[in-house]
């Protein structure tokens, strides 16, 4: 259709790839991890939309890094979308992972890297052991930015059996967020109106892995990246 947008015709693909995908599969519905963020948050309007919001569960994964503003922010998405909404803190499972590990061959390691990686894959471990409970099939909400340059966690947010936004760079994460808070396509299931608060549009994206922590920290702001990956992906001329 000449009268449709780019972006609204790659939502309504996205839409119908993981409505194709759960339904050829015969999956009796999706789970992903509610953060808060932009991008699990896009994931479960495009799930809503595909599948219906009764076929759809959002679990939030809090580690003591998880603001109270980004648990206002997922319960916001899931009151939005009306979507189920469960809670399951990380805390102790972190503390238990810590002490099984102590020291390697005598030696103490500072916090960094492994700790913030453990928070990732717990998260993974816990929904996939739902989807193994259960039978729904647990959704990656990683972007192309993001696996582009690693910055992601193997067997942990990288965890699913499908994965939405693989192809779809953050910073169209955030075009395709603001055209279906204004849109909704004749095809989908989920409500109409406003999808995705405005906070969660507008805020830092962080990972929440570490305090105060936003991805600026260590990527070039999300235009700049994705200008950088473009010259990767595009024909020479």
């Amino acid at each position: 259709n000449k009268n449709t947008s780019d972006t609204e015709r790659l939502y309504k693909a996205l839409v119908l790839g993981l409505r194709d995908y759960v339904s050829n599969n015969k999956f009796p519905g999706v789970v992903l991890g509610l953060s808060g963020g932009i991008d699990s948050s896009l994931v479960a309007a495009i799930a809503a939309d595909a599948l219906g919001s009764e076929n759809v569960q959002a679990i939030m994964l809090p580690s003591p890094y998880t603001g109270q503003e980004s648990l206002n922010d997922a319960k916001d998405v899931t009151n939005y979308l009306k979507i189920k909404f469960s809670n399951l803190e990380i805390d102790e499972a972190m503390k238990i992972i810590d002490k099984t590990l102590g020291k390697f061959n005598g030696k103490s390691f500072s916090p960094g890297i492994t700790e913030e990686n453990i928070q990732s894959r717990l998260r993974g471990l816990l929904l996939m052991a739902l989807s193994n409970r259960y039978g729904y099939m647990v959704l990656a909400t990683g972007n192309k930015s993001e696996y582009a340059v690693g910055y992601s966690t193997l067997y942990g947010d990288m965890c699913g059996g499908y994965s939405v936004l693989k192809d779809v760079y953050k910073t169209t994460v955030y075009a395709l967020s603001e055209w279906r808070n204004k849109n909704k396509p004749a095809t989908a299931l989920g409500p109409d109106g406003t999808v995705i608060p405005t906070r969660i549009i507008t805020k830092a994206p962080t990972a929440e892995l570490k305090p105060n922590q936003t991805d600026q920290d260590t990527l070039p702001p999300y235009d700049q990246l994705d200008d950088i990956c473009l010259l990767y992906t595009s024909p020479s001329p």
